[in-house]
């Protein structure tokens, strides 16, 4: 896989096919870009599809600096990916953390976001109490890697220990790009102005209110359910969710032509 120098660190990216809007599909915490793989397989002949790993995750660099980690810096890597390939307004999708980083995005730079697919994923907290619980899960997950290694990686069909090469980025980024400090992507999600597919897995119970809540909040946005699926809806059921992505995407595209 290529990679694209940045301050923090290296990342890792793969783009294939040249059709338009682009997308960039962002994993969630734990996972890598692998776990889109079958999914560009099936759009990439019709559309560029960017894929890349988190800092800390995959093929990406794994520094030891914590200020090289939090969602400001991944969304300046993301945007470096988009300069990378001459991009000046892309679909973003994301699934769990990355779908969440996809919003802080849309919230930051709105005029370069044209569409939103937001996998297995919700929008933080504006309660202090459910923030602060969210931040211990988080320190929960970096103090069992330090105590595990990568043994500690388990639970859903996107987690593969072999994808990382050891647990000190997992570890630095739990304690970074994981956490949360405020509610601005919550309290944001009515500003956003981009179309917007929300999917979530049927069995994705910890999801399903978040995912609700979004469907609620953003002007538009439109909800899908994926039947016999869990926290990860792009591997459990593939063809559906392919499916439901390709009719978005040619939705924005037909919209993009049309501005």
């Amino acid at each position: 896989m290529p990679i694209l120098a940045r301050p923090g660190g290296y990342i890792s990216y793969t783009s294939v096919g040249s059709g338009g809007p682009p997308l960039l599909l962002t994993h969630g915490y734990g996972a890598t870009s692998a776990m889109f793989a079958a999914n560009v397989a099936a759009i990439g002949g019709a559309y560029q599809v960017l894929t890349w790993d988190i800092l800390g995750h995959g093929g990406s660099d794994y520094p030891t600096d914590p200020a090289a980690y939090g969602a400001a810096a991944a969304i300046g890597d993301m945007t470096a990916l988009l300069d990378q390939f001459a991009i000046e307004r892309a679909v973003l999708g994301g699934h769990s953390l990355g779908g969440y980083l996809s919003l802080d995005y849309a919230l930051t730079y709105p005029d370069r976001v044209c569409g939103l697919v937001l996998i297995g994923t919700g929008p933080g907290f504006r309660n202090d109490a459910a923030r602060n619980d969210w931040n211990r899960w988080a320190e929960d997950r970096a103090t069992r890697l330090e105590q595990q290694g990568l043994a500690a990686i388990r639970g859903s069909a996107e987690l593969h220990a072999d994808e990382h090469r050891d647990a000190t980025g997992l570890i630095m980024a739990a304690r970074g790009t994981l956490t949360q400090q405020d509610s601005h992507v919550l309290d944001g999600l009515p500003s956003i102005s981009a179309p917007t597919l929300i999917v979530v897995g049927a069995d994705d119970a910890p999801f399903l209110g978040a995912a609700d809540y979004m469907a609620a909040k953003i002007p538009g946005a439109r909800k899908v359910t994926i039947p016999a699926a869990g926290h990860a809806p792009n591997i459990d059921q593939p063809e559906k969710f392919d499916s439901e992505l390709r009719a978005f995407l040619d939705e924005v595209a037909a919209m993009e032509a049309a501005s």
